[in-house]
């Protein structure tokens, strides 16, 4: 049997050979699974404009026009800022409307007293987070001027912030129960989410945090199986492009690296 140091070095080096053969075609593609529920959302309202104006209007009691106005601001805002996005053009710009988005519908959709739909909001804002933090380079952060430690620059706390922030999205698949295969899942997918927050091992645990999560989403978030008169067909396709985008973040974390506030970079100076 081989040693476990023989195998983690064997699959790190697997995850090289892939980050190599994937580095230019794999930021597009964290890209586009990033902003895929934006996308799919921005879609959904412009088909569904008088229902979710409807539903504005009934919970808030608004009035008409401002869950027109509500619907409106969603409906442009996340079609406008993915295309900036996919564009690479105004990416940031892009990433502080898309935040607005989310934090707009947490309030709206009362998603702030539901745990899982929390995270998984929380989760989003954690890849936009990444993602801002791509787009700005060393010398012309947006913070330019604001006081550093180590010489760690504050792009490199908002790849922290995005990371600790994707992990919440896991919180949510874990199920405490006493099948073998639920606890192997739990503890396996804890141990990744915790490599991921500490950024150790950051690349190979990203990565296969990826890999899992796709197969799951696959699997129980499979809303073209359900007719579309369900209600259900709705929650999954929410679900599956929600966890889409946390892929997207991922992604990017492969992509990207850990950052310097990580334990794989203070391993660099020991």
């Amino acid at each position: 049997m081989a040693p476990s140091g023989d195998i983690m070095g064997m699959a790190e080096d697997l995850a090289d050979q892939f980050l190599r053969v994937t580095k230019h075609y794999l930021p597009h593609l964290a890209h586009l699974c990033l902003i895929s529920t934006f996308l799919e959302d921005g879609i959904r309202m412009w088909f569904q404009w008088n229902e979710q104006r409807d539903y504005i209007n009934m919970s808030w009691g608004s009035g008409a026009l401002l869950a027109t106005l509500f619907v409106l601001i969603n409906m442009c805002g996340q079609l406008v800022g993915c295309v900036f996005v996919l564009a690479r053009r105004f990416v940031p710009y892009a990433c502080f409307g898309l935040f607005g988005i989310v934090f707009m519908q947490t309030i709206a959709y009362s998603i702030l007293w539901d745990f899982k739909f929390l995270m998984r909001n929380l989760a989003l804002g954690g890849g936009l987070l990444l993602l801002l933090a791509e787009s700005r380079s060393e010398g012309k952060s947006m913070f330019a001027g604001v006081p550093t430690m180590d010489d760690i620059s504050p792009r490199q706390y908002m790849q922290l912030g995005g990371r600790l922030l994707l992990v919440l999205m896991f919180m949510t698949l874990l199920h405490f129960e006493l099948d073998p295969f639920t606890i192997f899942q739990d503890i396996f997918g804890t141990t990744l989410i915790i490599l991921v927050a500490i950024g150790f091992k950051t690349k190979l645990a990203a990565l296969t945090l990826v890999i899992w999560l796709f197969i799951i989403n696959l699997i129980q978030n499979a809303f073209w199986k359900v007719p579309t008169y369900r209600p259900l067909h709705d929650f999954l396709k929410y679900d599956f492009f929600q966890t889409m985008s946390v892929i997207g973040g991922l992604l990017l974390v492969v992509a990207l690296g850990p950052g310097g506030v990580s334990m794989d970079e203070h391993k660099k100076k020991w």
